[in-house]
């Protein structure tokens, strides 16, 4: 249902019951939440953001394990920031929130030369104040709003950039080993979520306040694979897909497998048939379903999520560093 509590049309349903699907299969493939967990959800304001906290509300209800949200967000002291929108929202649909007050503002601009791209830096000091603004509040999640898109972008801008095979992770530890950071929409692509936002009408807050140029890389990876998506559809789905179904064997990673000894891998595929249609015809990975971690595809029927007792081991990726971007405000 959206705010204004009308019956929503079919085209929303299906969009939002297909965001719930995939959130919970990411969810569960990457064991993102479990029993007893308090995560805190990182709210800039922006369409992503707010449907990745509406969407764990929505699963919150249904669970059958508890855990707890509460939203943060960073009030960077941006000219024209309208401080005053969030917090009535998040009171208005009853959710826990912090608010955190931090002139990072006045820092990047001191700090980066005018005309010069402040993306990196304000991230650095973002992810700071995340990760000490969770350790204030007892948070054993920290969750971040970037979806499907965001993920492959990232791929290409690093592979393009940094010459380096490296996306974003869906859950990872900090290098400190002290905050699991989770991306719950990993799964989901950028245009539902922007079908979802709109019907549900969030008070969205625009991300150029700053006053900064936009990202040009990032801008034109995206203008590259919007391109490839109207000569192939399904084409950036099969990216990511296959960013699922790594083969260390059949690359030149010396770190990830022992090319000397001359073994054929765990994954034991046979190079002759890599690009080989697969039996029901075509290229793999072009018939609309999504095998990841999971091998039911986008439309099976999942479990919600795994009930996994609160505090249990679980075996974590490797840490990474990386930019991260109510019945009332949580006391500090």
């Amino acid at each position: 249902m959206t705010r204004t509590g009308d019956q929503p049309p079919r085209r929303f349903r299906q969009v939002r019951d297909h965001l719930m699907r995939t959130t919970t299969r990411a969810i569960s493939d990457f064991r993102m939440i479990e029993d007893g967990d308090t995560v805190m959800v990182c709210l800039s304001g922006g369409k992503d953001s707010h449907s990745m906290l509406s969407i764990l509300r929505e699963l919150q209800a249904h669970a059958p394990i508890r855990f707890r949200l509460i939203a943060m967000n960073l009030d960077q002291k941006q000219p024209g920031f309208p401080a005053d929108v969030l917090p009535a929202y998040l009171r208005d649909i009853g959710v826990d929130f912090r608010i955190v007050e931090a002139d990072t503002y006045a820092i990047v601009k001191r700090k980066i030369p005018e005309g010069r791209t402040t993306c990196s830096l304000c991230s650095r000091l973002r992810r700071g104040i995340i990760y000490r603004t969770a350790r204030e509040l007892g948070a054993t999640k920290i969750a971040l709003g970037h979806h499907r898109d965001d993920l492959v972008e990232t791929l290409f801008l690093n592979m393009f950039f940094g010459g380096r095979m490296k996306a974003m992770a869906p859950r990872l530890r900090s290098d400190d080993g002290r905050h699991v950071v989770i991306r719950p929409l990993a799964y989901c692509n950028e245009r539902d979520i922007a079908t979802y936002a709109r019907y549900m009408r969030f008070p969205i807050i625009p991300c150029d306040l700053c006053g900064s140029q936009e990202n040009l890389q990032r801008k034109r990876i995206k203008t590259m694979l919007q391109a490839w998506e109207e000569e192939s559809p399904g084409r950036v789905e099969n990216i990511f897909r296959a960013m699922t179904r790594v083969v260390p064997s059949h690359l030149a990673d010396r770190t990830l497998f022992d090319f000397q000894r001359g073994t054929s891998g765990a994954d034991g595929a046979d190079p002759e048939t890599l690009f080989d249609a697969d039996a029901a015809g075509g290229m793999p990975g072009l018939t609309g379903t999504h095998d990841s971690a999971s091998a039911a595809g986008p439309e099976a029927p999942i479990r919600l999520f795994a009930r996994t007792r609160a505090g249990a081991a679980a075996t974590e990726p490797p840490s990474s560093r990386e930019p991260v971007e109510g019945r009332g405000e949580v006391a500090p």
